[in-house]
């Protein structure tokens, strides 16, 4: 009796208690960087940044953080976000005492096992990477590129085969898709010695585009909201409804694939090729740890990629001036024998313009925009004379980075010109801030040399053959960003280039 008649007493004082209880809450999280401009809502609570996420547009959001706050802006309630290149360089560094905040642990593709992209620990990741960067180098791999010259061709022919045009007949080709398949097939074939068919068969192999547009923009708010993250990755939820590699569908089904390809290096009958996977047996990567970064590769080493081919590839279609300038330089290069078929890397290294519109594509469309957010170490830090306390989350703002003041006034404007008119100290800053794009340090993207061979040879390959219209000048493409951009519905009408316009 005495016990109700206590609860009765405090009843009508439990609003208030619980009032009071969350405005001390709410003061606790905003105090700690309560120094930090930024959006209200961010102060407080992780529903800004799970919005940004939310709609799909993240990456013109936070731009809009960093024009209007700064290059140090706080998002989040333990969560800042840089558009500086030298705060960015000065977390990446090889020696910095920095380490990956919790966003990466979202990132795991495999939810039971890092990946080198995923792993926390520095150390560890530090050994694996350097038992890895010969593979994603080329040197352990002699016919790396001619392994992406024939999914170049196995592109043109799919084109030739089903989606050439002339006259009154009309044949759609939704270049964002076929875009990816040529991406997947390149980093199946470089990566595992055999490409999975995309391209020949012109369908989602293994529902792989399907689950990643299912699973990413889930990933990316456990990303940013911590105590999602820490729930999803409780073994017990694992283990309750995680994913297998018996599964026939969703992230499961992707396990079993790179289970599949995994074993066939391993056992009495083990297959050896000089290619990816050959070199990480060689270099010590067990077999378990190989399946994780299988199931990474395919994501990192494609959606990325293929953004960077359509966005650049949408940026010539709507410039005429700068499609008109390429293709020029072409036609001469062509003329002038210095275009095999298809072009090598070397060739294209030597085109001045086809390299500029390259780095301006990946300048105007970044193709990763994912925060890497990163820990500041115990003791905290002092950045440009503001002191960060231990523990907070630091992102990179990669659009707002690739519009930094040193490309000039016109950074919103697809102008190749920029980067043959600057010269000495202000190119080399520029490619410095352009790098930026695949990370940096210790963290930089092991992948950089294979894209930057796929981007050498696409376009070539593609203007010399064929002749492009985009379909829907008002609506060209379907474009959504959750860290990686997921691109579609760009309609083109594709004729072969006549002769007399070569």
């Amino acid at each position: 009796m005495e016990l109700k008649s206590s609860i009765v007493v405090l009843l009508p004082y439990l609003p208030i208690a619980l009032v009071l209880y969350l405005t001390y809450s709410y003061t606790k999280t905003w105090y700690r960087l309560r120094k930090f401009p930024g959006p209200w809502l961010g102060k407080f609570s992780y529903a800004y940044m799970a919005n940004a996420v939310w709609h799909g547009k993240m990456n013109l959001v936070y731009a809009d953080v960093s024009k209007k706050y700064g290059p140090l802006a706080r998002i989040g309630p333990n969560d800042l976000l840089t558009s500086s290149p030298a705060i960015i360089r000065h977390m990446s560094s090889a020696r910095s005492p920095y380490t990956r905040g919790s966003w990466y642990e979202a990132m795991r593709m495999d939810p039971y096992v890092d990946s080198v992209f995923s792993e926390m620990d520095v150390h560890v990741h530090d050994k694996r990477r350097a038992k890895m960067a010969s593979a994603y180098s080329g040197k352990e791999n002699p016919n790396l590129e001619g392994d992406i010259d024939d999914q170049v061709s196995a592109l043109l022919g799919l084109i030739r085969r089903k989606y050439l045009s002339s006259g009154e007949k009309t044949r759609p080709m939704d270049f964002g898709r076929k875009a990816q398949f040529f991406t997947l097939d390149v980093i199946t074939k470089v990566s595992y010695g055999k490409e999975f068919g995309y391209l020949d068969q012109d369908t989602d192999v293994h529902d792989y585009v399907k689950t990643t547009e299912d699973l990413v923009p889930w990933l990316t708010v456990c990303a940013v909201v911590p105590f999602m993250n820490a729930f999803m990755n409780r073994s017990w939820v694992k283990g309750k409804f995680g994913p297998g590699p018996e599964d026939k569908s969703g992230m499961g089904k992707l396990m079993g694939v790179a289970r599949a390809v995994v074993q066939e290096r391993f056992g009495e009958k083990k297959v050896e090729k000089r290619d990816m996977l050959g070199a990480f047996v060689k270099n010590g990567i067990e077999q378990r740890q190989m399946e994780a970064e299988v199931h990474f590769q395919i994501i990192a080493g494609s959606d990325t990629t293929a953004t960077a081919v359509r966005a650049t590839f949408l940026r010539l279609l709507t410039s005429p001036r700068v499609l008109a300038k390429l293709q020029k330089e072409l036609d001469y290069a062509g003329r002038n024998g210095r275009l095999s078929s298809p072009i090598t890397n070397a060739e294209a290294k030597a085109l001045p313009y086809l390299q500029a519109v390259i780095k301006e594509g990946l300048r105007v469309h970044p193709p990763f925009t994912g925060l890497l957010m990163k820990k500041v170490p115990p003791g905290g830090d002092t950045i440009d004379g503001q002191y960060i306390p231990e523990g907070t989350r630091i992102g990179h703002n990669t659009w707002a980075v690739q519009r930094d003041p040193i490309y000039g006034e016109d950074v919103e404007v697809f102008r190749p010109e920029r980067w043959i008119e600057a010269n000495g100290e202000k190119v080399l800053r520029m490619e410095q801030n352009l790098d930026l794009v695949f990370g940096y340090g210790r963290w930089g993207c092991l992948g950089k040399t294979v894209a930057y061979i796929e981007l050498n040879k696409i376009f070539v390959e593609l203007l010399t053959n064929f002749e492009f219209e985009l379909l829907d000048s008002d609506k060209p493409w379907r474009s959504v960003n959750f860290n990686l951009f997921m691109q579609d519905h760009m309609w083109l009408r594709v004729t072969e280039r006549k002769e007399q316009n070569k």
